[in-house]
């Protein structure tokens, strides 16, 4: 900066880059004496420049690093927008007797400049991470679909052969019993049953729904069965 007497000002700051929304923070530090009036901040210079700080004014979005000090005047602007680009400059005034503000002293000027948010490592692992999660729903509700369409075909085809008045074999073995009274074992959806000790006949019953019979063919009064009922002579 320059020096007038004993009276030196000091803006280091060349350059600033910042991130939209965040602080920034523009360095302004004198030493010595001077003359009598304030230190501001101004944005641009000549006749279209901008208080951006003033020691009497109101700002919302600026504030100073270090209260009351006389020789600190670095300050923080807040929610830094894109109308904040510009060159800054720390401007120290000398009172006239009128009471107008003449520049005494100024520094160099700080440039801003606003850039792009870079995308950190962890942003770039928590997006991978999720559009693997995404993908991984995807495949088991496709694998969830298909499972159940495999499903709806295969009871259609377990149904046709009892609509067309056909049934499955059903494997039989024989019930615990005497060597020449063999008694049969049901399946799941069969069972047997001796009527006594003595009976030498064979029950056997098949828990497999019949066919619907042909409505022309029922006799009045006739109910339909759904199990079937075949007795037959032990060997």
């Amino acid at each position: 900066g320059a020096q007038v007497g004993t009276f030196q000002l000091q803006q280091p700051q060349a350059k600033v880059s910042v991130t939209a929304g965040q602080t920034l923070t523009l360095t302004c530090t004198t030493s010595g004496s001077g003359p009598i009036g304030p230190v501001k901040w101004l944005k641009g210079w000549g006749s279209g420049n901008e208080t951006v700080y003033d020691q009497t004014g109101t700002f919302p979005r600026v504030t100073r690093a270090v209260n009351g000090s006389n020789t600190d005047f670095t300050i923080h602007v807040r929610d830094v927008r894109p109308e904040d680009v510009g060159t800054y400059y720390c401007v120290k005034f000398r009172k006239l007797l009128n009471g107008d503000d003449e520049v005494f002293q100024h520094g160099r000027g700080t440039v801003v400049s606003l850039h792009e948010t870079a995308l950190v490592p962890g942003m770039v692992a928590a997006a991978v991470v999720l559009c693997f999660l995404l993908l991984l729903g995807l495949f088991i509700a496709l694998c969830m679909y298909r499972r159940k369409r495999r499903g709806e075909a295969e009871s259609q085809c377990l149904a046709r052969p009892a609509a067309g008045g056909s049934f499955l074999p059903i494997p039989l073995r024989c019930c615990a019993g005497t060597p020449s009274t063999p008694r049969l074992v049901p399946t799941a959806s069969s069972f047997c049953t001796p009527s006594s000790k003595e009976d030498n006949d064979i029950h056997y019953a098949d828990l497999q729904p019949l066919p619907a019979a042909p409505r022309g063919s029922r006799s009045p009064g006739t109910a339909c069965s759904e199990y079937a009922s075949v007795r037959g002579a032990a060997k």
